[in-house]
């Protein structure tokens, strides 16, 4: 199968918590992943431990990211200093009055004015957590990240000796957040702009028909949002599952032709898309949450993927190969 991985900051922690069930599992082998922003952190680990020591050394090496993701926010983060946030699982950081501030400045400041010298914890944390020369060499699966071309608004697609820790922090790089990362005299931003994430890559260049979707942004979220945070966070997600949304369309239509005879089989390949998600478990979390790296948050997201993807694993696993376990007309049209 191949997994295609989206981002949403922090709350890649339930993409965590999937994948560790699925590599216990272990009856599944990954033949390649698409990742964005948190996504395409956890792809990389993810593909980093599968070289080091197959399934048990993937699953340690996505617990050790993100622990050290944790103690970095503990070093660096001024929400360090807010005691009810240690521990909680559900306020994220809304009544964090630091928190409140820097949405402030976010808002006023770009990265250019309030981090001139771009510093950036994750990238200590991935230089320490991941060989990418080793990926380079020999990356156990096909791995590709998703990141925006500012200038063009084209996706770009990294992947075998383009892989590297800028083209992680590319696909990962919030524009509010970090200074655009520069890449061949190329920048860029955040991947979930133009592919959160592709799926092209796993129709063109990977053997397997199956691709498992891991969603972190709810599809669908009731109700109309009435704050300011609640509005921007609505347009986010939207705007970060529109790529998406439009692809399934895609593979749905073609679907749809070679089922009907229209298409030989032959000449198109025909896809079976699944999908491991918990729309209620992300809705409920404010938008605050994606900045929220505690250990308890953290691991309560990871144990939350972990059941979506064990009663995912309960209720398809005899489908895998043989049809889509989603309707995609009735999901994405």
């Amino acid at each position: 199968m191949a997994l295609a991985l989206q981002g949403g900051g922090m709350h890649g922690a339930f993409t965590w918590g999937v994948l560790d069930r699925l590599l216990e599992d272990g009856r599944l082998g990954i033949e390649g992943v698409s990742a964005t922003s948190a996504g395409a952190m956890n792809a990389a680990v993810l593909a980093y431990g599968l070289l080091q020591g197959g399934s048990d050394g993937a699953r340690q090496a996505l617990h050790d990211f993100w622990l050290a993701i944790a103690q970095s926010a503990e070093r660096y983060s001024p929400l360090r200093w807010v005691p009810w946030i240690k521990g909680n699982h559900t306020l994220g950081l809304d009544h964090s009055p630091l928190y409140a501030m820097a949405d402030i400045v976010l808002r006023l400041l770009s990265p250019y004015q309030f981090n001139p010298n771009n510093m950036n914890p994750l990238r200590d944390v991935l230089a320490r957590q991941v060989d990418f020369e080793a990926l380079r060499q020999r990356c156990p699966i096909h791995l590709y990240l998703c990141a925006t071309n500012i200038e063009t608004g084209r996706i770009r697609i990294f992947s075998g000796e383009d892989l590297c820790i800028d083209a992680v922090l590319a696909s990962a790089c919030v524009p509010t957040l970090f200074q655009a990362v520069a890449i061949d005299g190329q920048h860029y931003w955040d991947g979930g702009y133009v592919g959160n994430p592709a799926i092209f890559p796993l129709i063109y260049h990977c053997n397997t028909h199956d691709v498992v979707i891991v969603h972190i942004n709810p599809i669908v979220r009731r109700g109309v949002p009435t704050t300011a945070a609640d509005i921007l966070n609505r347009v986010s997600e939207v705007s970060f599952n529109s790529s998406l949304i439009r692809e399934m369309r895609a593979i749905a239509f073609v679907t749809s032709l070679i089922q009907q005879g229209k298409i030989d089989r032959s000449e198109m390949k025909e896809m079976m898309i699944h999908s491991i998600r918990s729309d209620e478990t992300m809705a409920a979390l404010g938008v605050s949450s994606k900045y929220n790296a505690d250990w308890a948050f953290l691991c309560s997201l990871r144990d939350k993927g972990r059941t979506e993807a064990g009663a995912w694993l309960e209720e398809h696993y005899e489908h895998i190969g043989q049809r889509s376990t989603i309707d995609i007309r009735g999901e994405f049209l």
